[in-house]
């Protein structure tokens, strides 16, 4: 997964207004969700341009950033996926989503892909809304174990992971690149079948 988050995760007290928004929410509305779109554009590019482990080098151009929420909402309608977007007084502060795998022989499963805070609303419990929101969604779809990877460097991202029940199992030593540097990539699971045996009784 990629991860663009600082801060505690533990939210602020100022009184904004945090919504977070589905995928069917966002796509039912074609303008609004032309305004998803350029806004997440621009957090996402924003990111990367500060140097946010987001999986690109240089910032993505926003045709590029279009065709992927376009394919993450057409696999969300058809149940491979789900996508969440916070608002804080009307204006996106973070997006995020999960893809359930591809591989048969994985179908039961998914994986965080990209959680993404605008830099502006770090500190605010927008990363973890989102993650939490992510998760709901994840054991309402059955989904059987929801995993994730993340750049070791990131100590805040991989704090609030493991606060909400993710616990490592692996990690590859100095495995990506960005420039000369090179940090590891850390591997995380949260298994849910626990939950649904709970749900089921």
């Amino acid at each position: 997964m990629d991860t663009a988050m600082t801060g505690n995760g533990t939210g602020g007290d100022d009184g904004d207004e945090t919504v977070l928004l589905n995928a069917v929410e966002l796509a039912s509305d074609p303008d609004l969700w032309a305004r998803f779109v350029s806004s997440a554009h621009r957090i996402l590019a924003d990111l990367v341009a500060g140097g946010a482990a987001l999986g690109w080098v240089e910032p993505p151009a926003l045709k590029e950033v279009s065709t992927l929420l376009d394919d993450v909402v057409a696999s969300a309608r058809a149940g491979d996926a789900s996508l969440r977007a916070a608002y804080v007084n009307r204006q996106l502060a973070g997006l995020g989503y999960w893809l359930r795998y591809a591989r048969p022989t994985h179908r039961p499963h998914a994986d965080l892909e990209k959680i993404a805070v605008d830099a502006g609303a770090h500190g605010r419990g927008i990363g973890r809304a989102l993650t939490a929101g992510l998760i709901a969604d994840a054991e309402q779809a059955r989904i059987e174990v929801l995993t994730l990877d993340a750049r070791g460097d990131n100590a805040n991202a991989l704090r609030l992971y493991r606060s909400l029940g993710f616990s490592e199992y692996g990690r590859l030593p100095a495995f990506v690149a960005v420039g000369e540097l090179r940090f590891d990539k850390v591997f995380y699971m949260l298994d849910l079948r626990a939950e649904h045996l709970h749900a089921e009784r």
